[in-house]
């Protein structure tokens, strides 16, 4: 059994601005193109359903063909980079 308890950083204070969460859209998007290019580079191709065995994934389409939930994933992972470096001291302009 496993002791370990997840502590991110506590962002809950951190503001962010128009600009700056149009970068999050931006990233997030670019995140998509990489987890792809490298699930590219490595086999993978399209298919309706996840098969690690044939290497496919209904996620290799362009990130605009996402669902709103899949592209979430990658907003919130992007988002909380964001906001960690904000709570840390960094500008973000």
């Amino acid at each position: 059994m496993s002791t370990y308890v997840p502590k991110p950083i506590d962002t809950t204070a951190t503001k962010l601005t128009a600009r700056q969460a149009e970068l999050i859209e931006r990233l997030a998007a670019n995140v998509h193109e990489v987890w792809a290019k490298k699930r590219v580079e490595d086999g993978w191709r399209y298919g309706p359903s996840r098969n690690d065995d044939l290497k496919t994934h209904p996620g290799l389409v362009p990130y605009e063909s996402l669902s709103e939930s899949e592209k979430d994933y990658d907003k919130v992972m992007v988002e909380q980079v964001v906001r960690g470096a904000i709570a840390l001291g960094y500008r973000i302009d």
